[in-house]
């Protein structure tokens, strides 16, 4: 049995996972899907206070602090891939697998805004001119989704560069699709022995488009320092 800590991306809720979870379950395993904070679906559109990325690296870090027993997965996708490399650089002793799906892989220094591509850069600032701080939810996203806080996009990480620990490190693709910032970092990584990456072609949304697919590659995660 695997303990999955799932960050969603940008506008979304644990909701998103619905489904991968409940695949999950039915395999035995455990699934704490993470509603980063004033991105409720029951809670005000606009929170008082705009989170930033430092906010969403401590709500999530004090999730993975209080775990203890079962082997832990932390999974992020899209920008939740920034969350969870936050979390990982402080807590990684805790982790046995880190999962990007479709998602941000930052170093030190870089932000979503430096990482991600002209068309979601375009997104974000047609996006906030509303008030400057929360960018409205896109076209097309569940009803459920809520406006985003322009500062957890443009907050630069700051990562200690830490001896690497022994957690796998994983990345799923999905695939080629119009505004994509990941093709080059997909590339890259196939070619590094530290990362498996595997592909569930079906575009961005993979939780949403491939439940199934996406709980299957994440069941069969190899033990920390496996092979695949």
């Amino acid at each position: 049995m695997v303990k999955f800590v799932m960050v969603p991306g940008g506008w979304q809720g644990g909701w998103v996972f619905d489904s991968v979870a409940t695949e999950l379950h039915r395999n035995g395993h455990h699934v704490q899907a993470v509603t980063l904070s004033g991105l409720e679906s029951d809670g005000p559109v606009h929170a008082d206070r705009p989170a930033n990325l430092d906010t969403y690296i401590d709500q999530v870090a004090e999730i993975i602090d209080r775990h203890d027993g079962a082997p832990l997965a932390l999974c992020g996708h899209s920008y939740g891939g920034m969350v969870i490399a936050g979390v990982a650089d402080r807590l990684g002793d805790r982790l046995d697998h880190l999962v990007f799906v479709d998602a941000y892989v930052p170093d030190d220094g870089d932000s979503c805004w430096s990482l991600t591509s002209d068309a979601f850069r375009e997104l974000f600032i047609a996006g906030a001119g509303g008030d400057g701080r929360w960018v409205a939810v896109p076209d097309g996203l569940d009803p459920r989704a809520r406006p985003h806080p322009l500062a957890s996009f443009v907050q630069s990480i700051r990562l200690g560069g830490s001896p690497g620990h022994a957690f796998g490190r994983t990345f799923i693709s999905g695939g080629m699709w119009p505004g994509s910032p990941f093709a080059d970092l997909t590339e890259r990584l196939r070619n590094d022995s530290d990362w498996r990456v595997h592909d569930i072609p079906v575009g961005h949304n993979i939780a949403r488009r491939d439940p199934h697919g996406l709980a299957a590659v994440l069941d069969a995660l190899p033990p920390a320092g496996g092979t695949q």
